[in-house]
């Protein structure tokens, strides 16, 4: 196992610098940038000084050529409305962004710096990025914790009574709730339940922002628990009815396999109760696939709904700082939180592998691999 260990953390770094690669080539050739943005800004503030003057004949600003000729050609033809700005200007911006030095320099100066995770500093936060992820990293990981807990506390159950119940009345309506449930997409849930019950057209409930209100640190433990859980329902809820479905009809089908196996047949003759065989026998065998995925279920959660239920609800997180960053073209808060949730997402999935092998003894990836 040890050996398994090493392999698997040795392994971690050429996947994450792949990701980080691959996610840098693709940001580089998408259109836009913190340039392009700068000066998209800078247009709209030189044309609303023209109008201002009364300067209404050609559209032009008076701060550079009208036409790019030369070294001034150059550094204008490479962004989309750089016409009638300054080329200094451009150049001090590229510098301020680091988009004076060639792309393959700029890819192995980042990745050397995340290595001791200096991710450097937001383009328009002015703070360091690592200090923001800080901040919000506790708002996703808590989301999408409890959501995780909360999806195999009303999945594991309701799966078991379906296998036990397999065929009966019970089996159909709950399959058709699990069938809705699965269909809906979480962001919509979430939409929809905004509307009913968080002051949208219906009920006022729940509040819509944030997960505290701003007196909370005056409120007693009692009052900070029950804010916190208030704060929360909604993105809980929304998470869950899109994420029990899948987990539902896994515990379902691990244990309809067990159940049907030749052991439980052999106890059963035996005199054991049908509630001995379902809990002594079959829950182990059948758990093994169900509790082992229970890392890979919370990295499922934290990296795709989640970050819209962040959004939707204001939610002061890691996926709201990741989608604004996208937005402004922050390019380092978008591979600083890029970095922080590959080296999440691997450690999870060795946990997985582990958690395997705690479940069940018998498993040994090491003698599997040689």
């Amino acid at each position: 196992m040890l050996a398994y260990l090493v392999r698997r953390l040795l392994l971690f770094v050429p996947t994450l610098f792949g990701i980080m690669i691959v996610n840098f080539i693709v940001v580089q050739a998408a259109p836009g940038g913190p340039v392009d943005l700068m000066i998209s800004r800078l247009r709209g503030h030189a044309v609303e000084a023209t109008a201002r003057v009364g300067g209404s004949g050609g559209g032009e600003t008076r701060g550079g050529p009208s036409g790019p000729t030369g070294a001034t050609g150059d550094i204008t033809q490479k962004y989309r409305g750089a016409r009638g700005i300054d080329p200094e200007l451009i150049r001090q911006l590229e510098r301020q962004y680091g988009f004076d030095r060639p792309a393959p320099e700029r890819f192995v100066r980042m990745i050397r710096s995340y290595l001791v995770f200096d991710f450097g500093s937001s383009f328009y936060r002015d703070r360091r990025v690592i200090d923001l992820i800080v901040e919000k990293l506790p708002v996703s990981i808590s989301l999408g914790l409890w959501t995780t807990l909360a999806i195999y506390l009303v999945s594991i159950p309701l799966g078991i009574g379906k296998a036990v119940r397999d065929g009966t009345t019970f089996d159909v309506w709950t399959s058709a709730v699990v069938i809705v449930g699965y269909a809906i997409p979480s962001f919509l849930f979430a939409i929809l339940l905004i509307v009913l019950f968080a002051g949208g057209s219906f009920l006022d409930w729940f509040p819509l922002r944030g997960l505290t209100f701003d007196h909370w640190r005056e409120l007693g433990w009692a009052g900070r628990i029950g804010d916190y859980f208030w704060h929360i329902t909604l993105p809980i809820v929304a998470l869950l009815v899109g994420g029990f479905a899948t987990l539902t009809m896994l515990t379902k089908n691990s244990f309809l396999e067990e159940i049907n196996k030749q052991y439980v047949t052999t106890a059963r003759s035996k005199g054991l109760t049908k509630r001995r065989v379902l809990y002594g026998h079959v829950f182990r065998n059948a758990m093994l696939l169900v509790v082992a995925g229970f890392p890979a279920a919370f990295v499922g959660i934290l990296f795709t709904s989640a970050l819209l239920i962040e959004v939707i609800f204001s939610l002061d997180g890691l996926g709201l700082l990741g989608f604004e960053a996208a937005l402004n073209r922050d390019y380092p808060i978008m591979f600083g939180t890029l970095y922080i949730y590959t080296v999440i997402g691997l450690l999870l999935t060795l946990i997985s592998d582990l958690t395997y092998v705690a479940v069940d003894p018998r498993i040994d990836f090491a003698s599997r691999e040689a």
